[in-house]
This record gives C-alpha cells, sequence and structure tokens, in this order.
C-alpha cells in the first residue's frame, strides 16, 4: 500500500467531459482524460483491504486492481500495463465504456466515493500504446489446429487472440464489412472511436489472427464447410435478437430497432453505405422506448443529428439516488444513473407503458402511453396500468431499445440444430454445445450482458478449447 491514508486525504476526482455545446456537433469521443499526476493520487485511494472485493465480487475478468493500483501509485506504469493485460485483453475498451461493476464492490464504496478504477485502468493501457510496450505475442510454436471464431465482438476477438497464443490457427469470420461486432457497429464514435479498436486489431493480425469479412455464416458459407476446414468453431455471434413492441401500429415504418439505428450512424461516421430506410433525426421529434445504455445511446446520436425533440421512456420505476437495501453492497446499486447523452438534452418517464402507435400512411405521428404499477404476485412482478393516466406523444422517429432477447436463430443456428436453453440461448457445458466440434461464449450463449463479462467468456471459452483440441 503506497499512502497509508491515501483514501482520507483525496477525494475521487471525476473526469470532464467536452462542453455540451461543442460536443453534439461532433461524434468524437467526449470524455477528457485526468493527468498522470491526477492519476497517481487517485491510485493512491485504493486502500488495499484484506479481501479485495473489486476484483473479485465486482469485476468478472478479476483484475489485480489493487496490485496495478499500487503499481501506478509507485510510478510502475510498465509493470502495471503488463499486469493489467494478464488479465483483460481490451483494458482500452472497458476502460471507456464498462460501467465498472467493480467501483461499485470497491470497499471504499460502502461509506464514501469507490477509488476510480475505471479511468485507471484507461491510463495504465494509453500510456502502454504510447510507450510502445505493447507488442504482439505469437506462439512460440504451432499446434497444426484450427479454429473458427464466429462472430468478431469482445467475446470473439478474446478467443482468438488467447488460441492464436495458444498456438492455433485462427480464422474469425464476421458478416459486416469490418471486424468488432456491437464494438465498431453498436457502440457510438462518442463513447468508443473506432481508431481504438483498429489498433488492437494490427496486435491480434501480428499474432497470426486472420479476418475474414463480409461473410455471412451459414448463408455465404455453410456449415458443412467449417466442419470440413476447422477442428472446431466458437460461436460468438451475441445476443442479436431484439426484443419487440407489440403493439397496435407497430408496422410503421419509422418505427425502428435501435441497433439498427446506432448501426447506421456508425457506418455513416465510417463512411461506409447504409440502408437508405434508416432515418435521420434531424428537426424531428424522437421517441425512445427503453431506459438502459442502448436507449442511452440513442440520445446521444438524435441529440448530434440535430433531433428538436428527445423523449426517453421507461417501463421501470425512476430508481433511488442512493444505494436502496435490496441491492446492498457489494451488489451492482438499483439507483438513478444519468449519462452523459442525457447531460445534452433529454426528457426522461418513468414507469410509462407504450399501448399504441398511430399515423398517417406509412409513418407513425402519435405514441400513446399511460402509467403502470408494479405489484407481485406469487412472487412475481407484474406490471399493471393506471387506468386515466394516459398520455399522447408526438413523435416522428420511435426508436426500440428494450433490449434482446437471445442469439439470432435464423440460418446457422437452426443448421447446426444446437441445443438451446430455456431463454433461447445456446445450450454448453463448458463452453461446449451439443455438437461436441462446437463451443460457443459470450452473449451467445448468456444473454445480453456486458462487454467484460463477453471478454471474461471469450477467454474461458479458449480455454476450454484448448484443452479439448488437446494441446
Amino acid at each position: 500500500m503506497g499512502e497509508i491514508k491515501g483514501f482520507m486525504k483525496y477525494n475521487r476526482q471525476p473526469t470532464g467531459y467536452r462542453p455540451v455545446e461543442e460536443r453534439i456537433h461532433d461524434f468524437k469521443e467526449l470524455e477528457l482524460p485526468l493527468t498522470p499526476e491526477q492519476i497517481q493520487q487517485q491510485a493512491a485511494r485504493c486502500m488495499d483491504c484484506g479481501i479485495p472485493f473489486c476484483h473479485g465480487a465486482g469485476c468478472p475478468l478479476h483484475n489485480n486492481i489493487p496490485d496495478f493500483s499500487e503499481l501506478i501509485y509507485q510510478g510502475n506504469w510498465r509493470e502495471a500495463c503488463d499486469l493489467l493485460h494478464l488479465t483483460n485483453n481490451f483494458p482500452e475498451i472497458t476502460g471507456r465504456v464498462c460501467p465498472a461493476p467493480c467501483e461499485t464492490a470497491c470497499t471504499l464504496a460502502i461509506s464514501d466515493q469507490p477509488v476510480f478504477i475505471r479511468h485507471i485502468e484507461f491510463q495504465i493501457v494509453e500510456r502502454g500504446f504510447a510507450e510502445g510496450w505493447i507488442k504482439p505475442i505469437p506462439a512460440a510454436k504451432k499446434t497444426g489446429k484450427r479454429v473458427g471464431i464466429i462472430g468478431s465482438g469482445p467475446a470473439g476477438l478474446a478467443t482468438a487472440q488467447q488460441l492464436a497464443r495458444a498456438g492455433h490457427d485462427v480464422v474469425v469470420f464476421e458478416k459486416d464489412q469490418k471486424i468488432g461486432g456491437m464494438l465498431r457497429y453498436g457502440i457510438p464514435d462518442f463513447k468508443l472511436g473506432k481508431s481504438i479498436i483498429d489498433r488492437r486489431l494490427d496486435q491480434l493480425s501480428a499474432e497470426g489472427v486472420r479476418f475474414q469479412t463480409d461473410t455471412a455464416v451459414g448463408k455465404d458459407i455453410s456449415a458443412h464447410y467449417l466442419r470440413k476446414q476447422f477442428d472446431c468453431i466458437c460461436l460468438t455471434m451475441g445476443a442479436g435478437e431484439p426484443r419487440d413492441l407489440p403493439v397496435q401500429g407497430r408496422g410503421y415504418e419509422n418505427v425502428i430497432f435501435a441497433m439498427d439505428y446506432l448501426t447506421a450512424q456508425n457506418k455513416i461516421c465510417a463512411g461506409e453505405a447504409i440502408d437508405n430506410r434508416i432515418v435521420n433525426a434531424k428537426d424531428k421529434k424522437v421517441v425512445v422506448i427503453g431506459g438502459g445504455d442502448t436507449g442511452s445511446d440513442c440520445v446521444g446520436t438524435a441529440r448530434r443529428q440535430g433531433a428538436k425533440q428527445i423523449v426517453q421512456l421507461e417501463i421501470l420505476p425512476k430508481p433511488p439516488i442512493d444505494r436502496p437495501d435490496d441491492t446492498p453492497w457489494p451488489n451492482w446499486p438499483r439507483i438513478m444513473r444519468t449519462s452523459s447523452s442525457h447531460q445534452e438534452g433529454c426528457e426522461r418517464l418513468w414507469s410509462v407503458m407504450t399501448t399504441r402507435l398511430t399515423g398517417t400512411e406509412t409513418r407513425v405521428s402519435k405514441i400513446y402511453c399511460c402509467k403502470v404499477e408494479w405489484i407481485q404476485q406469487d412472487n412475481n412482478w407484474k406490471v399493471k396500468e393506471i387506468p386515466g393516466t394516459e398520455v399522447v406523444l408526438d413523435a416522428d422517429i420511435v426508436l426500440l431499445a428494450m433490449g434482446f432477447v437471445h442469439v439470432v436463430h435464423d440460418g446457422l443456428i437452426t443448421e447446426l440444430g444446437l441445443e438451446l436453453d430455456p431463454r433461447g440461448n445456446i445450450a454448453v457445458k463448458n463452453f461446449q454445445t451439443s455438437q461436441p466440434w462446437i463451443f460457443a461464449a459470450g452473449d451467445t450463449i448468456n444473454g445480453a450482458s456486458l462487454v467484460v463479462r463477453a471478454i471474461d467468456s471469450g477467454r474461458a471459452a479458449a480455454t476450454a478449447i484448448d484443452r479439448w483440441l488437446g494441446h
């Protein structure tokens, strides 16, 4: 432990953001990093507590948080960089987009503001790239085994890197034009600049990972081809089946899924061609249905496109400001969270359910909602409409950001005939599916979750595959 009473001496210092009036006119990253000196002071707040819940109960990757915090406090940046990469393949990504469950599990969070772990991680990896410490780590020798990875999101890339370093020949297949999956197409550029992904892909390529883009497995190439070409494959396509809105008027052409909307804007930023049916929010009234991170990303994107008005609806009650009794430390707390996108201008409505949509010809113009309450019946929570509370909102665009139900079944999953779990995810045992030569990882088996959990799942799947291959 560097500074014995650092947690008493120093307050948590959050990062700033570029001014709202500046950042809403572009899609550049908006966070303003702390200086190295400020980061060393933040690292000094780590208590080096006897049981570090931050990397046990908090971090799915089990990053060695007290250890790298101590190294940063002492000025040993390179050693901290090496230590961080022992558990996390892509800390430059988690350092930007992870909600940091490690911080809510920090011992300081019991009665104070937690250590700024996420940004310490960000600073370590960015220093590593700037100093040239992060280099390819090719395998010492090849095993002669070939593995195909289907999907290039965080789980797929983590699986690929670990297997390549073990000496296997790895090919990653991606249906889109560029590698990155939801990292590239689902997360807005203002949260994760795509050059950050490209920088890491250069390392994977130098380690022997091969990428095949614009290839829809199950359509452009068959499962039979995969069986002949590879010793095994790993499915990491994510949970791409969005939760729909089963109400009257759903079929209007300007009622679209959030991921289609976000993907279109990311492609515009990258200079890729897009589906002309995807709408632009300029001078329009936008209603976002869904109060999670995806909905927040829609808010920020619509604001940058020049929306006239943005309203975000959430069917759940408004969370409390402070940690409630039903999510005690070190659990992830159910509290009110305001994102940078919300700060840019958005009306948020809670305990609101959409009942129907109306419009003219093919376009929606009004959305009908009502207030709801949540009641507990038979140990389950159920939603109940409150009579006389109907609200009518004007809407030029309705974005559905209500989450994802499971991996897309049509195509490859159906062709492979894999067993599914009760939620519609691919069923696995130690990452192995009902077909012994087929493995799966990430949101494909767990449902939609955090990037950090996807990376952890990919790393664990790679270990299972390596063992199965007899290495």
